[in-house]
């Protein structure tokens, strides 16, 4: 391969010297990776993110875009992908390992073994979508011509804290929305039932009774 001209992000700080070798080595390059997760979450994009490594130098870093870039496929691992391709100037890296803080998905699965790989290293695992263990594992599949060392649970907890905070944000962020669209609406009934308050007893005897509501269908209730 072709030595390529490297970004100005050389290297990042030496690991503890502590921990394994190889573990502090990895949670350093996953810190990068969650550094760019943070700068999906500050776009308002689900919190993920991933960094191409290339002889122990970080050649290529991607998070999340698809809202912003009205991309389906722009997730993290795809942007880093693309951009470590153009740094080394192939689509096939059979020398880079890529570190992401999510467990990829089918389509990215399928990128990272198009490209040619050679290892992965994920953090948090996902249940609905995770295409390296998870829902199915395409990694394993002896029958394709490339095969891509994985592995996960690295810096799980931070990676999946993330996760949980952005989305636990956006539900209470949704909740006080709604709160408020209701609040509003109770506000201009009271409001409108004022102004069309009879005038005496005797019609304010004979005026409709308002819907409890008790009869509400609650199929219609998404909340039921």
């Amino acid at each position: 391969m072709t030595e390529p001209t490297l970004p100005p992000e050389a290297s990042l700080a030496s690991p503890d010297l502590s921990m394994d070798p190889a573990l502090a080595r990895d949670r350093r390059y996953m810190q990068a990776a969650l550094d760019e997760a943070r700068l999906a979450e500050a776009a308002g994009e689900v919190p993920v993110g991933a960094v191409v490594v290339w002889n122990d130098t970080i050649i290529a870093r991607g998070h999340n875009l698809p809202i912003r870039s009205v991309d389906p496929s722009a997730h993290a691992e795809m942007q880093a992908l693309r951009a470590a391709a153009r740094v080394i100037g192939n689509y096939r890296m059979p020398e880079c390992e890529l570190y992401v803080t999510l467990e990829p998905c089918v389509m990215c699965s399928g990128a990272i073994l198009h490209a040619r790989i050679r290892h992965v290293v994920f953090g948090a695992t996902d249940p609905k979508t995770g295409a390296a263990g998870s829902v199915l594992n395409l990694f394993e599949q002896a029958q394709l011509n490339h095969q891509t060392t994985i592995a996960g649970g690295v810096m799980a907890d931070a990676c999946s804290r993330l996760l949980k905070d952005f989305f636990g944000g956006r539900r209470r962020a949704q909740k006080a929305a709604q709160k408020a669209a209701q609040e509003a609406v109770q506000e201009a009934a009271q409001a409108a039932g004022a102004s069309d308050a009879p005038a005496c007893a005797h019609c304010a005897a004979a005026a409709p009774v308002a819907s409890t509501g008790t009869d509400t269908d609650p199929s219609q209730n998404p909340d039921a």
